[in-house]
């Protein structure tokens, strides 16, 4: 069995904490690293830039909105507005000629004071409520970024973003954006995996599940929400402001609305609530996947001669999008994530039949 835990003994506690315990495990994420840190010599420009550069900026965006969605329990139908903050002060603070390291950490701490906004909210209703709550300050936000000048520049304007500068040298290629927006998402990762095993993560969780609950054993309720708040804005900002710098170059209003929210939202749900890799299987399925099926169906036109009207091509695609999304989630609602541990589950006690139960 290449993919066991059988035979594997700690003598300590800290390599049983580990956060990867199974040798397995170790090599499989050595050779993603490798993978990745590859990327530019084996992958197209075109591919890099256009499809693997902003999933990782999207992902660690899904990363943060599932701290406060899948740990903390709390609906957020704002967050696009989060990283919109967040990117709108970078873009700005790194006009003034602010250093673009302190314009991101500016970006993000002035999306972690607008996020606290948005708990206030999460201390007075639960659920259904404080979905409607964060919908309704994500329009409040959409309104005030494309009305006020001095943000966006207008309504139908459009934010020039700077070159970025990382220590001073000037990244222009699309190779260095790609190792910043790496660099962002492995870091987000790691927290997010070490996170989970702290009293922090543990407390996030017993809020979710029950926050008087949580109260009686001492767990403060209100001030862990107020700091999951924190922490998601925080990343969410800072993701918003890379993305701005590495991918769209320009910053303007219509990134940043209702319809960016309800993506992201799809992201977390897809990819399973709480899930760290279940982030990562969310963003590629709902970033990748439509135009990934859009040259599928066209191929398949092709094959079998069956001449598509426009209208059909625009439509089809999207049908068939849903209905897989709907599969998955009747397959397993826990979504992908859920599916990738069902499996490494299976792997981990192969071939002995107790692992079907």
């Amino acid at each position: 069995m290449l993919y066991r835990q059988a035979g594997i003994f700690h003598t300590h506690y800290a390599e049983d904490r580990a956060l990867f315990p199974i040798g397995f495990d170790r090599w499989a994420v050595a050779v993603l690293l490798a993978l990745a840190l590859t990327a530019p010599f084996t992958s197209s420009s075109l591919f890099l830039s256009s499809s693997v550069l902003p999933w990782l900026v999207w992902t660690s965006a899904a990363l943060g909105l599932n701290l406060i969605l899948g740990w903390a329990g709390q609906f957020h139908f704002g967050y696009a507005a989060i990283m919109g903050i967040g990117a709108y002060t970078a873009v700005h603070a790194t006009r003034f000629g602010i250093p673009w390291e302190i314009s991101m950490v500016l970006g993000g701490a002035m999306a972690t004071l607008i996020g606290i906004t948005f708990a206030f909210a999460a201390l007075r209703v639960k659920g259904l409520y404080l979905a409607l709550s964060t919908l309704a300050l994500q329009f409040v936000m959409d309104w005030v970024i494309s009305h006020v000048p001095a943000i966006s520049g207008g309504t139908q304007a459009t934010l020039q973003a700077p070159n970025l500068r990382l220590l001073g040298q000037s990244i222009t290629s699309e190779a260095g954006l790609y190792y910043v927006a790496l660099a962002w998402c492995l870091l987000v990762t790691v927290f997010m995996l070490n996170l989970r095993r702290t009293a922090l993560g543990r407390a996030l969780v017993a809020v979710r599940e029950k926050d008087f609950a949580a109260a009686v054993i001492g767990v403060h309720s209100l001030y862990y929400k107020l700091l999951a708040f924190a922490t998601s804005s925080f990343i969410g900002g800072v993701s918003g402001a890379l993305l701005i710098f590495t991918f769209y170059r320009a910053a303007t209003p219509e990134q940043f609305a209702v319809n960016v929210s309800i993506e992201l939202l799809a992201m977390v749900i897809v990819g399973g609530l709480g899930s760290i890799i279940g982030s990562y299987f969310g963003a590629a399925f709902i970033l990748l996947m439509p135009g990934q099926i859009n040259a599928l169906i066209g191929w398949l036109a092709a094959l079998f001669g069956v001449r598509l009207g426009i209208e059909q091509l625009a439509h089809i695609p999207n049908a068939v999008y849903g209905a897989m999304i709907i599969i998955f989630l009747l397959v397993e609602p826990m979504g992908l994530g859920k599916m990738y541990v069902n499996v490494r589950n299976y792997l981990l006690v192969w071939p002995f039949g107790y692992a079907r139960k």
